[in-house]
């Protein structure tokens, strides 16, 4: 065993990571491309774009210049009361992108507090108009984040039970289909009819991750956005996993017709290179905070707010989205993906089959119900990386969400080893 895996077992908490039982992690040198190298020389594909974050493949040389130039500029700056040009061109560049209701761009450092900020932004909103509305409607199976505010939309499950009795008290509603569309916005009318406490509705748009990718469609969260806004219900998209091209849009947003008044966005956004969250909001929720009374002020911050370093990651990166041979490897990955779904649609060990844009997911057949903790995980986990692919399983779920720089041969080599393995179970 390395000195690091030894120094990395005596000082290391890992997240998400169970203790007792834990594989001695993969001691990762080098990235290149789509792909990692670990100590002992192995090549390893990133099927999984490193937690979702890496857009573009790892190191990339674009990127890497960008963020260096920076460095030797300006690294750091405080960003209440002082501006600098990094974060002023990403805000306008993202803005460019956003649905055209997107006014402003509030930057704090990763999904979990760009969620949180869009919370605080609608309960505020409420609050400096001198309304008491504090109730939030969310997704069944949703997770949002972390923080106190992302745990309590997000659902009730392995991730907060020890903090349950703490969080907020929130409407869960399942996610919307065919069959229950009319009676959910008749319950929900119902509620805005005879409540008055009900300040905003947050949901992942389109495909929920941590959940286990589970997807729907945009034309039933439209009719859900539109019932909210006409009682004047605040709409959060939370488009930290979303965003970025995953869906095969710009943004989820994009395929609604309703558009979200706040839009959280992370992971992909400085192409996995540095730490970044925004949030997006309209011009009446930042109008809400402009006040002669200095108590309506949002006084919410972070110590990296806006760091320029990692504005400069996003603006490389989003300089990368907008070329069009990025935005055809898209389209290729979703016309792949979507092909190998009809492919497997009807396999036997298969319980479900889906993809939407880059995101695949396959959900495995076993005797365990489908679920985060499900058994299945670390020996899918296993048998990928044994053939030199990186996957992180959601229980018996196992999915890709690669970078853009993986090419038409090595995504068909994902499939034929997800193939072969459903084959050998």
């Amino acid at each position: 065993m390395s000195s690091i895996i030894n120094k990395d077992q005596q000082y290391v908490w890992h997240p998400f990571t169970h203790l007792k039982y834990a594989e001695i992690p993969v001691h990762i040198v080098k990235g290149e491309g789509a792909y990692f190298y670990d100590a002992d020389g192995n090549k390893l594909l990133d099927a999984i774009s490193s937690w979702w974050v890496n857009l573009h493949g790892h190191c990339h040389p674009y990127i890497s210049k960008k963020v260096s130039e920076q460095l030797h500029t300006l690294e750091h700056a405080i960003f209440s009361g002082f501006t600098h040009e990094p974060a002023v061109k990403l805000a306008e560049r993202l803005i460019g992108h956003l649905p055209k209701n997107q006014s402003k761009i509030f930057y704090s450092d990763n999904g979990s507090t760009a969620v949180e900020v869009g919370l605080k932004m609608v309960l505020q909103y409420w609050h400096n108009q001198g309304i008491s509305k504090k109730k939030f409607i969310a997704f069944e199976n949703a997770y949002h984040g972390d923080t106190f505010g992302g745990m309590s939309v997000g659902a009730r499950n392995v991730f907060n039970h020890a903090f349950e009795n703490l969080l907020f008290d929130v409407i869960h509603i399942p996610l919307p289909d065919a069959e229950n569309i009319d009676h959910l916005k008749d319950t929900l009318q119902s509620w805005f009819t005879n409540h008055n406490d009900i300040a905003g509705f947050i949901f992942e748009p389109l495909v929920q991750g941590a959940a286990g990718m589970l997807m729907y469609e945009a034309s039933y969260l439209d009719e859900l956005i539109e019932l909210c806004r006409s009682n004047g219900i605040v709409c959060i998209a939370d488009e930290v996993m979303t965003g970025f091209g995953r869906t095969g849009a710009f943004f989820a947003s994009d395929y609604l017709t309703h558009k979200p008044d706040i839009i959280c966005l992370s992971k992909g956004l400085t192409g996995g290179y540095m730490p970044l969250g925004v949030t997006s909001c309209a011009e009446f929720i930042y109008n809400a905070c402009v006040s002669d009374d200095k108590t309506k002020t949002f006084f919410h911050g972070h110590s990296y707010t806006a760091n320029p370093t990692a504005c400069s990651a996003g603006l490389a990166s989003l300089d990368l989205m907008e070329k069009t041979e990025t935005q055809e490897q898209i389209q290729l990955i979703s016309r792949l993906n979507q092909a190998f779904v009809l492919q497997l649609k009807t396999h036997e060990k298969l319980k479900d089959v889906r993809s939407k844009g880059t995101i695949l997911a396959l959900e495995i057949r076993t005797e365990e119900h489908t679920h985060y903790l499900n058994h299945a995980s670390e020996s899918i986990a296993s048998y990928f990386l044994k053939k030199g692919i990186i996957v992180r399983p959601l229980g018996n779920i196992v999915y890709l969400i690669p970078p853009y720089c993986i090419t038409e041969s090595e995504l068909k080599q994902v499939y034929a080893v997800m193939e072969q393995f459903l084959e050998e179970l």
